[in-house]
């Protein structure tokens, strides 16, 4: 019965909340979130960026690695989903390797990217109402 109980408790639970880890040989200095859109806009996001992290998928979307905080004082525009720690439900795979060691899609050109293809302005360039 223990053995029946160990090998339950080894055995991946479907969609269950876990960390994209970044692959052999990098390193996150400044730690990690991720940024996701849905993966009709990933191909339109990719041209537009002057440098690619690491990018995964999961079959519906498309995840950036970006510095940890990369959403302070940025809301980021929908439909993208940002994602503290870099926590996606269930499994991802690199579709984007960089070269060097770390891992980071610079996120203010990621959100510009993501703004133009979305067709949406920056947050700091909509106009205020008194």
């Amino acid at each position: 019965m223990d053995t029946l109980v160990r090998l339950q408790r080894r055995r991946p639970v479907p969609d269950a909340p876990r960390h994209l880890a970044l692959p052999d040989g990098m390193t996150a200095p400044l730690g990690w979130d991720a940024v996701a859109v849905p993966d009709r806009l990933g191909p339109l996001v990719v041209p537009r960026l002057p440098r690619l992290g690491c990018v995964y998928t999961d079959g519906a979307r498309w995840w950036w690695i970006v510095p940890s905080d990369s959403d302070y004082a940025l809301p980021w525009p929908s439909p993208a989903h940002y994602a503290p720690g870099a926590v996606v439900t269930g499994s991802a795979r690199l579709i984007h390797r960089p070269d060097g060691t770390v891992p980071y899609t610079p996120p203010i050109p990621l959100y510009l990217a993501l703004c133009r293809v979305i067709g949406t302005a920056p947050d700091w360039s909509r106009a205020v109402s008194a």
